[in-house]
């Protein structure tokens, strides 16, 4: 079982995650208006697919190891196995509020509420589960990295002249953020312990989590969108192959991002609240997909221009603190 036993390597992996966090979601823009409801199927399949692959390949040594994928999802106990499905589940459910709640009161909403609010419980309950790191540097590099967020919010409303904000879809970015800052606890309990799980055995199981709970979950949103009107199983499978094919493509990036992070977490130097923190730079990621790719801030004026570099000099203040924290103890 590869664990990165440098703190360098580690780091290293824990920019991996944040770098898939931020960039699984240009697949679903490949796809154009096709729904997310059907898109995201297909994303969770290729979670699942990541998720077993990279478990046989880099979770594996040999059979009698108890660190092995088989042996240590064998050996875990049930309360380890429970946790990490329940923790997929809590992941899938937030991932989907989230989407809704973009639906409604947009990016410039939902992501400063909904990760804004799921970094600070996320961190601060690692932080009590497993506490590693220096919490000057760690609490005051998510500060800033939630001021960035912020002020991302402000140059996206700056730059749509803002818009009537439901009070529907801020409740869905305020339960998003619970739910997001919720799952990584229950991932971080199973990695400690007696008979507990490799990172690789956590992420196959929270892979199963989300896939089981997506078929109450995501049907209720197909049949009770947020936004437009339901669509159905037979929409899913009348559409085109390219259009699967990206889905499991965003799966896949986003398993990798995980497993990454999972794995950085379970190293003896970092711990789950650095990791999860420096992952939860995934917004920073996005941001900038959307000004150098997508060019979403096209023809946006001077004070917008300065909203964004100071969103990016604070994100990168934030994350050099985080990334700081492990080893300046």
């Amino acid at each position: 079982m590869f664990i990165p036993q440098v703190y360098a390597v580690a780091l290293l992996m824990m920019f991996i995650s944040m770098t898939c966090w931020g960039s699984w979601a240009n697949t679903q823009k490949l796809v154009g208006s096709w729904r997310f409801e059907l898109f995201y199927w297909d994303y969770v399949w290729g979670i699942l697919l990541c998720a077993m692959v990279i478990g046989l390949t880099f979770g594996y040594t040999d059979a009698s190891s108890p660190d092995s994928f088989f042996t240590n999802l064998r050996q875990a106990s049930a309360g380890n196995l429970i946790y990490a499905f329940v923790g997929g589940a809590v992941f899938n459910l937030a991932n989907l509020l989230l989407v809704a709640a973009i639906a409604l009161a947009g990016l410039a909403v939902a992501f400063p509420i909904g990760i804004g609010l799921a970094l600070v419980i996320g961190s601060i309950l690692n932080y009590i589960i497993t506490p590693k790191g220096n919490p000057l540097l760690l609490f005051g590099g998510i500060a800033l990295v939630v001021a960035a967020i912020i002020v991302d919010a402000l140059a996206y409303r700056k730059l749509s002249g803002g818009g009537k904000v439901t009070t529907k879809g801020i409740v869905l970015s305020l339960l998003c953020g619970v739910f997001m800052g919720l799952f990584y606890p229950f991932v971080a309990k199973t990695l400690t312990g007696e008979r507990h799980l490799g990172p690789y055995t956590v992420a196959f199981v929270f892979a199963l989590g989300v896939l089981v709970s997506n078929f109450p979950l995501n049907y209720a949103f197909m049949r009770k969108p947020v936004s437009g009107p339901p669509v159905a199983m037979r929409d899913y499978l009348a559409s085109r192959g390219n259009l699967h094919f990206w889905g499991v493509v965003g799966g896949l990036i986003w398993g990798v991002g995980t497993i990454s992070n999972f794995v950085a977490s379970y190293a003896k130097m970092v711990g789950p609240a650095t990791s999860y923190a420096l992952g939860q730079g995934a917004t920073m990621v996005s941001a900038i997909w959307g000004v150098f790719v997508w060019h979403e801030f096209k023809g946006a004026g001077p004070e917008v221009r300065r909203l964004l570099a100071l969103m990016f000099v604070l994100f990168i203040l934030g994350l050099a603190c985080v990334a700081l924290a492990p080893i300046l103890i």
